[in-house]
C-alpha cells in the first residue's frame, strides 16, 4: 500500500496542536499575511468527540478571519477533493490511541500534493498516498477478499494494484466520507482580499495590458501604411509589415477575450457568494416591512449589477486608454496642443451630459421599480382581490402610474439618442474644424494632417465607447442602491464564542468549560435558560413590550405560555432565541451569555417555530424543508429520523401519497400543503434540529383534535425542553 511509503507520525498533527496547524496552514496558503497566535484547544475537546472538535475548529478559524467549511465526499471523488481542495485540514479516519490526528493539505495537483508537516516543513507526497490515508478503513473492509479473488484469478502483479483499485471504486464509490474541513476566506471578508486570493487581479492586468498593446499595434499599422502612402514608395516589404501588424492583433484580442471570461467567472462567483452571505446577515426587522415585489426587485438588480459591472465598467475604462492615446496623437498632429485641449474640453462636456442622463435615468428607474413592486404584489394577492376587492376599482391608480412612466420613458429615450449622436458626431465636427484651421492658415505637411485625422477618429471611437460604457455604469449605480445594503451587510461582524469555550453536543448534558483550568459546570442543577429583568421595545422611545420580564427554564421542563394577542408572547420568544436583543436585563443559556456562546451557537441551541405567517415552505424538496436546520446533503440516518417524526406527527399518509416521497418538490409550484400539514412540517423541522430548547409559537392552532394529540405527544416525547406559546 502507498501508506507504507511514509511514516504517518511525520505528517499527522495531533489534536493538541490544532491551533498551530490552522495558523501555519493559513500562512503557507497565503490566506493571512501576518502571524496570529491561536491558543491550543482545551483538553476536554477530545471528550466532546467530533462535534466538539468541529465546533472549536470552526470558531478558531473565524477568530483569524477565515472559515472552516466541513467537507464530505464520495469514495469515488476523493482524488478530486485532494487535487483541488487545498488548503484543507483532513481528518485521519479510524481510532487512534493518542487521539484524533489531522493532515494539513496546502495544495494538490494530478500527481503530487503539498503537505505541511508538524515540524513546519512542506513535504510533497504522491496523491495516492493521501488518498490511501483517507480511505484506509474502507479499503480494509473489502480489500482482503478482493486480494484473494485477484490472486485466485491469476491477475499479473503489474496489473494487480490497478484492478484492485477499480473494483474498490466500483463497490465503495457511493460511500460518503467525512474528509475534514476546507479553509477559505469568508464571503464577508475584505473584498480586495477575496479578489487577491481568487486571482481576480491577474486577468484585469492581462486585459488592460493586452488592450494597450492592441492599440499600439493598430497605431503602428497606421504609421506603416501612412508612410508608404505619403512617401509614394509602397513596396512589398512595407505591405508585409502592415499585414504582420494587423495579424498580431488577432492573438492579442483572443487573450483579451479569454481574460475577460476568466474575470467574469471569478468576480461573479465572489459577488454572488457575498450577496447570499449578506442576505443571511440581515436583521429580520430590516426587511419585515418589505413585500414580495421589493424582494424580486433586489434579485433582478443583483443580476444587473454583475452584468453591467463586467461589461460597461470595463468598456468605460478601456475608452479612457483610447482617449489617452488620442491625446498623445493629437498633440503630435497639425493642431498640436490646441487640438488636444479641445478634446479635453469635449470630455468635460461629455461628463456633464452623462450626469444629466443619470438624473433622468434614476427617476425613470424609481418609477419602473414601483410599478414592478405593485404588479408582483397584485399577482401574489390575486385571490384576495378576486374575493374582496370591487373590480370596478381595480385600475384606479394604474392609469396615472402608466402615464408618468411613459412620459419618463420618452424623455429617457430622447436623452439617450441625443447623447449617443451628439457626443461622438459632435466631436467629429469639432475635431475636423481643428484640422481645417491649421490647414488654411499654416499649410502643414500631409503627414501632420494624417496624424491629426487619425487622432480625431480614435477619439471619436473612444467617446462612443465612453458613452455606451457610461450608460451601463449609470444603470449600475442605480441598481446598486438596491443591492448595496446586501453587499455591505456581508461585512457585519459576527458574535463569536470565546476561543476557550467548548460546547457540549446539542441534545447531550456534557460539561462546558472556558479554559483548561476552568471549573467544569455540570448540566444537573444548572438552569438551561435564565432571563432576568428583560426590557424590550421596538422603537427607542416607544412603550416597552417586555418590562422587567424574568423567566427560568430547567432541563426537561415543558412550559405553556398563554396570553392575549399583542401581549408580547412572540416578542419574548424572539428574544429568547436571539432574533431580537433586549434593551436591558440579562439572558443566560447554561450560565453563559451570547458574548461567550456567540449568536450562531445560541441559535443552534434555542430553536423556534415562528407563527404560521412568519414561517416559510421553500420551493425545494420535502427533505430540504425538513432538514434545512441540519447538515446538507443528509445522511441516510437523517432521512430515517425525519420519516419517523413525520409519521408520529400524522404526515405519513401525505408522504405516501407524494409521487417522489422525500424528493417531492414543495412550495407554490410543487405539492400543495394544507394549513395543518404546514404547521406539522414546521414542528418536524424544529424537532429535527435537536436543540436544547424548542419554542413553538401558535404551532397547534390549525390542528384538529386527533392531529393535535399526535403532535403534542411527539413534541413531549422528543423535545428535551419545550416552551409552547398559545392563546388562552
Amino acid at each position: 500500500m502507498a501508506t507504507k511509503e511514509v511514516n504517518l507520525v511525520d505528517i499527522a498533527w495531533p489534536v493538541s496542536r490544532l491551533g498551530e496547524l490552522i495558523e501555519n496552514l493559513a500562512r503557507k496558503a497565503k490566506l493571512i499575511s501576518h502571524p496570529i497566535k491561536l491558543p491550543q484547544p482545551p483538553d476536554s475537546i477530545i471528550d466532546t468527540g467530533d462535534y466538539g472538535i468541529a465546533t472549536w475548529l470552526d470558531n478558531a478559524a473565524s477568530h483569524v478571519g477565515l472559515e472552516a467549511e466541513p467537507v464530505s465526499t464520495l469514495y469515488s471523488d476523493v482524488e478530486q477533493l485532494i487535487r483541488a481542495g487545498g488548503p484543507a485540514i483532513l481528518r485521519m479516519p479510524g481510532d487512534i490511541q493518542e487521539g484524533p490526528r489531522f493532515v494539513a493539505l496546502i495544495r494538490g495537483n494530478t500527481r503530487r500534493v503539498s503537505i505541511l508537516c508538524p515540524d513546519l516543513r512542506v513535504r510533497k507526497l504522491p496523491q495516492e498516498t493521501v488518498r490511501a490515508i483517507l480511505c484506509a478503513p474502507y479499503d480494509a473492509q473489502s480489500g482482503n477478499s478482493i486480494d484473494q479473488i485477484l490472486a485466485d484469478a491469476g491477475v499479473p502483479s503489474e496489473r494487480f494494484s490497478h484492478v484492485r483499485k477499480a473494483i474498490l471504486r466500483e463497490q465503495l464509490g457511493a460511500i460518503r466520507i467525512e474528509a475534514g474541513w476546507l479553509l477559505r476566506i469568508p464571503p464577508g471578508a475584505n473584498i480586495l482580499s477575496q479578489f487577491r486570493h481568487a486571482g481576480v487581479y491577474r486577468p484585469v492586468f492581462i486585459m488592460l495590458g493586452m488592450f494597450f498593446i492592441q492599440q499600439v499595434l493598430t497605431i503602428a499599422s497606421w504609421l506603416v501604411i501612412g508612410r508608404g502612402v505619403f512617401q509614394g514608395n509602397f513596396d512589398i516589404g512595407w505591405m508585409f509589415a502592415w499585414a504582420i501588424l494587423l495579424l498580431s492583433t488577432i492573438p492579442v484580442q483572443i487573450i483579451v477575450t479569454d481574460a475577460q471570461g476568466e474575470l467574469s467567472m471569478n468576480a461573479g462567483a465572489i459577488f454572488k457568494q457575498r450577496l447570499i452571505h449578506g442576505t443571511l446577515k440581515l436583521d429580520p426587522e430590516e426587511i419585515r416591512h418589505q413585500g414580495m415585489g421589493q424582494f424580486l426587485s433586489r434579485v433582478m438588480e443583483s443580476e444587473a449589477v454583475e452584468m453591467l459591472a463586467l461589461s460597461g465598467g470595463f468598456m468605460a475604462i478601456l475608452s479612457f486608454i483610447e482617449l489617452f492615446l488620442a491625446f498623445f496623437i493629437l498633440s503630435k498632429g497639425a493642431g498640436g496642443s490646441l487640438q488636444a485641449a479641445s478634446l479635453a474640453v469635449w470630455v468635460l462636456i461629455t461628463l456633464f451630459i452623462l450626469w444629466r442622463y443619470y438624473q433622468t435615468s434614476r427617476e425613470w428607474s424609481a418609477t419602473y421599480r414601483e410599478m414592478t413592486n405593485d404588479l408582483v404584489e397584485r399577482m401574489v394577492g390575486h385571490r384576495t382581490r378576486l374575493i374582496q376587492e370591487d373590480q370596478l376599482h381595480w385600475h384606479d391608480d394604474e392609469d396615472q402610474a402608466l402615464d408618468r412612466y411613459l412620459r419618463l420613458s420618452e424623455s429617457l429615450d430622447q436623452s439617450s439618442i441625443q447623447m449617443n449622436a451628439f457626443i461622438s458626431r459632435g466631436w467629429l465636427l469639432v475635431g475636423l474644424l481643428g484640422i481645417a484651421i491649421p490647414f488654411i492658415t499654416t499649410a502643414p505637411p500631409p503627414q501632420a494632417l494624417a496624424i491629426s485625422l487619425g487622432g480625431v477618429l480614435l477619439a471619436s471611437q473612444a467617446l462612443g465607447s465612453l458613452a455606451g460604457g457610461s450608460q451601463s455604469l449609470i444603470s449600475l449605480f442605480i441598481a446598486w442602491r438596491q443591492v448595496g445594503p446586501l453587499f455591505a451587510a456581508a461585512g457585519r461582524p459576527t458574535e463569536l464564542p470565546a476561543l476557550g469555550f467548548v460546547p457540549p453536543e446539542k441534545g447531550k448534558s456534557a460539561p462546558m468549560e472556558l479554559t483548561n483550568q476552568a471549573p467544569t459546570i455540570e448540566a444537573e442543577g444548572q438552569p438551561l435558560l435564565l432571563a432576568r429583568d428583560l426590557v424590550f421595545r421596538y422603537r427607542p422611545h416607544g412603550k416597552p413590550v417586555l418590562q422587567e420580564c424574568s423567566l427560568q427554564i430547567n432541563l426537561g421542563d415543558r412550559l405553556l405560555l398563554e396570553g392575549p394577542s399583542g401581549g408580547g408572547k412572540s416578542t419574548l420568544g424572539a428574544v429568547l432565541t436571539g432574533l431580537r436583543t433586549p434593551e436591558a436585563g440579562s439572558l443566560l443559556l447554561w450560565g453563559f451569555d451570547r458574548q461567550i456562546l456567540g449568536s450562531e451557537e445560541w441559535r443552534r441551541r434555542v430553536v423556534m417555530a415562528p407563527q404560521f405567517q412568519e414561517n416559510h415552505v421553500f420551493s425545494d424538496t420535502f427533505a430540504f424543508n425538513l432538514l434545512m436546520g441540519r447538515r446538507w446533503p443528509p445522511l441516510p440516518k437523517d432521512l430515517e429520523e425525519a420519516e419517523t417524526i413525520c409519521r408520529e406527527l400524522g404526515l405519513g399518509e401525505m408522504l405516501d401519497r407524494m409521487p417522489s416521497g422525500f424528493q417531492q418538490m414543495l412550495g407554490e409550484s410543487g405539492w400543495q400543503l394544507s394549513h395543518g400539514e404546514r404547521s406539522r412540517l414546521f414542528i418536524a423541522r424544529t424537532l429535527l434540529q435537536n436543540a436544547d430548547l424548542i419554542i413553538l409559537d401558535e404551532s397547534f392552532g390549525a390542528l384538529d383534535p386527533e392531529n393535535l394529540f399526535r403532535a403534542l405527544s411527539c413534541v413531549l416525547n422528543r423535545a428535551r425542553t419545550a416552551l409552547v406559546i398559545a392563546h388562552p
